[in-house]
């Protein structure tokens, strides 16, 4: 559902509270170095809008970029950090669409693309040449550039929570990945990661009638997966053959209709091609870290048909199609939200997610 209103409200420029001139947000500084400051609450352009946070989501994008300090396309320190978040407009600029509006519950993605480059010419616009992205959801405020207001920004429905609403962003990764892979109803689908978006694969394929195998490796993720709808679930850590056990589960042994690969490990792209069938499809979903090295058997990859997808990043269809999805009930937060904390202690928060202590994901509230 996009942003639509008919509603002939004038837009007004920076109607905040005069008296507020600064916020709390988190800054990312550098490698695990993310600090809350008191910081001037952003400025908004004649095209942009200003968002008052209702909650923010972490995730395991955020985790990696406070790991390495950094994101080559995404954020360079110091700069405001968080992406996923539901909120309620508190400012729109004076050249903002009128049906966007000053109290109205909104989803702003994480970026948005140009609309005039190559790729996004060739119905790619997730390689955009010059795609938007924006930071600043750990804050009590976010300026939302005027691209993103025109291209994704999402109305929330009343029905739905802030919390609930959050998690379009990943969830249009998601769904983007389901679709590249070719999916259908009838199949039977591994997914290797139990981590919160293996899970998000994993609830929104049983919803959609597909035999789900999923391959975990933490007694809370098993769990979880099971919760999720998974048929059947392995604990990597128990079994000898993760590959051999999975095509046991499969038609005559021939292996699995696709695979989603959501742990982002050398090993685990490899066992991935092993475990598809003849004229299947693999989707490296998660990236492993730079400098990583998968061997592939091109013999078995060729004469075997198998087709090797890696999707990245997500669209506004998708951002649409994932509000939707949540409108619907296919997911909630409820069940990937395992903590809740209040802004000052999203530090802590990382320094918890990087000991993995069954952590998926914390609510933060500014």
């Amino acid at each position: 559902m996009s942003v639509k209103a008919p509603i002939n409200v004038i837009a007004e420029a920076q109607c905040i509270p005069s008296q507020l001139e600064f916020m709390t947000a988190a800054v990312l500084h550098g490698r695990e170095d993310v600090r809350i400051e008191r910081v001037s609450v952003p400025k908004i352009a004649d095209d942009e809008i200003l968002v008052r946070v209702g909650v923010a989501l972490t995730d395991g994008t955020d985790l990696k970029v406070w790991k390495q300090g950094f994101h080559a396309r995404m954020i360079q320190p110091p700069a405001l950090f968080g992406h996923e978040l539901a909120g309620r407009v508190a400012a729109v600029g004076p050249k903002v669409p009128l049906h966007v509006r000053v109290g109205q519950r909104v989803v702003p993605a994480n970026s948005a693309p140009c609309d005039k480059c190559f790729y996004c010419r060739k119905g790619q616009p997730n390689l955009c040449e010059d795609l938007l992205f924006n930071n600043g959801a750990y804050a009590e405020y976010i300026r939302i550039p005027g691209r993103i207001v025109r291209e994704n920004l999402l109305e929330i429905p009343d029905h739905v929570s802030f919390e609930d609403a959050a998690l379009s962003e990943p969830l249009a990764c998601v769904l983007r990945g389901i679709h590249e892979t070719g999916i259908q109803a009838g199949d039977t689908v591994a997914v290797i990661g139990c981590g919160a978006i293996g899970l998000k694969f994993i609830r929104i394929l049983s919803r959609r009638k597909v035999r789900v195998i999923a391959i975990g490796k933490r007694k809370s993720q098993i769990a979880a997966a099971r919760r999720m709808g998974a048929l059947h679930v392995l604990d990597a850590a128990e079994i000898v053959n993760p590959v051999e056990s999975v095509r046991a589960l499969t038609d005559s042994g021939r292996g699995t209709d696709a695979v989603i690969e959501a742990a982002g490990q050398s090993t685990t792209w490899e066992w991935a091609l092993q475990m598809v069938r003849k004229g299947g499809t693999v989707n490296w979903f998660a990236g492993p870290s730079k400098g990583s090295e998968v061997k592939i058997d091109p013999v078995a990859l060729h004469y075997s048909e198998i087709s090797v997808k890696s999707t990245f990043h997500h669209t506004p269809f998708f951002m649409r199609e994932a509000l939707d999805a949540i409108a619907r009930g296919e997911i909630r937060a409820a069940d990937l939200v395992t903590d809740r904390a209040p802004l000052t202690e999203l530090p802590r928060v990382f320094e918890k997610m990087k000991d993995r202590s069954g952590q998926l994901k914390t609510a933060v509230i500014p």
